[in-house]
């Protein structure tokens, strides 16, 4: 397959871990005889700093030219703590987001049976998690009407009924690939545009009589992650409950280094890891690639190549149990392996698999 990668690093530890990114596509593209173009855009604080805007047209042309995006993070605390900016690295996110019509949001959540200790929660409530959230990208409270001065504030979480069906109808998909059993998450009790969500939801429901659906409020559903994580297994929410839940759901893992996501919709697919900037980690070399590296099996999947992902996650696997692993998940005594150097032990398993 010939394969066009637009491929934004952005911000803080993002372009360390894109060369580790790059370097796995790279020796899977040559194991199965794949071809790959890249082509290098700026986005986040870096463009802001280039030319003054976070998602210039450059960068939304090189994603609309490509067939896959490969992204890591955008971020900078000089923004995070200037609450008068008008400019913001995360508003290049949602631009792209919005002008690629990437809707649906999949981050998948699982353990790892070595680094069950590395979870906050006790090795019987996590063992064998795994379970995928899907979040609505491009409506609610991140996109609706804004207005603050220096007495008042407000965001409008606006949705319309297509915007609620085409992701639960997403949802839905994924549900039929899996265990069957769906859980839509609102707040019905209290919000109107939740009980539109429930309103669309149930009507739905009659068409997929082969999935289990129930309804949780998200309350009950942040718990229920925390106390039983096993009972999940496809959910889907709005934007904002979704942002929260899925960072929720990545500590179980034990570290947030190691979760990929995907985000699809009306045009190009961005493949990324759920995890931030970590400005204060750049140029040191102890910024954890997995879940980069990880988001590089999730694109060759979007494409059918079930056995490039497959080799992916292998070699993955063979590194932590290997315990070729950056500082934050490290056993104790274990060899000092940064960055660069986890990427490069599993590129030399991908070429001797």
């Amino acid at each position: 397959m010939n394969l066009k990668i637009a491929v934004l690093p952005g911000d803080g530890i993002g372009p360390e871990i894109m060369k580790q990114g790059i370097a796995v596509m790279d020796a899977i593209a040559e194991k199965f005889g794949h071809s790959v173009e890249y082509k290098e855009a700026v986005c986040g604080a870096d463009a802001i700093d280039k030319v003054g805007n976070p998602f210039p047209d450059e960068t939304f042309e090189t994603c609309k030219w490509a067939d896959a995006v490969l992204f890591a993070a955008v971020g900078d605390p000089r923004f995070d703590n200037n609450p008068t900016a008008k400019v913001r690295p995360e508003q290049g996110l949602l631009a792209m987001r919005k002008k690629l019509g990437l809707f649906a949001n999949i981050r998948p959540v699982q353990t790892f049976k070595c680094l069950l200790h590395k979870s906050p929660l006790k090795d019987e409530l996590i063992r064998n998690v795994d379970f995928i959230c899907i979040r609505e990208l491009t409506g609610g409270m991140y996109f609706g009407e804004k207005y603050q001065d220096n007495d008042k504030a407000y965001d409008t979480n606006y949705y319309t009924r297509h915007e609620i069906e085409r992701i639960i109808r997403v949802a839905y998909a994924y549900a039929r690939k899996r265990k069957r059993h769906l859980t839509v998450i609102d707040k019905a009790n209290v919000l109107a545009s939740s009980r539109l969500w429930r309103q669309v939801a149930k009507e739905l429901e009659a068409e997929y009589p082969d999935v289990v659906t129930d309804y949780m409020f998200v309350d009950n559903a942040s718990m229920r992650m925390l106390m039983e994580p096993t009972f999940f297994d496809v959910m889907v929410t709005e934007n904002t409950f979704g942002d929260i839940l899925t960072d929720e759901g990545s500590c179980i893992s034990g570290s947030m280094g190691l979760l990929p996501s995907a985000s699809t919709g009306e045009s190009t697919p961005v493949f990324e890891p759920v995890h931030g900037s970590w400005p204060q980690a750049a140029g040191k070399n102890i910024a954890n690639p997995l879940a980069q590296i990880l988001s590089v099996a999730m694109l060759f999947e979007h494409f059918d190549l079930k056995n490039e992902g497959e080799l992916i996650r292998k070699a993955v696997d063979a590194s932590l149990d290997a315990n070729v692993r950056t500082p934050e998940i490290q056993v104790e005594g274990g060899a000092n392996y940064g960055t660069k150097e986890v990427g490069e032990w599993i590129v030399d398993y991908i070429k001797k698999a």
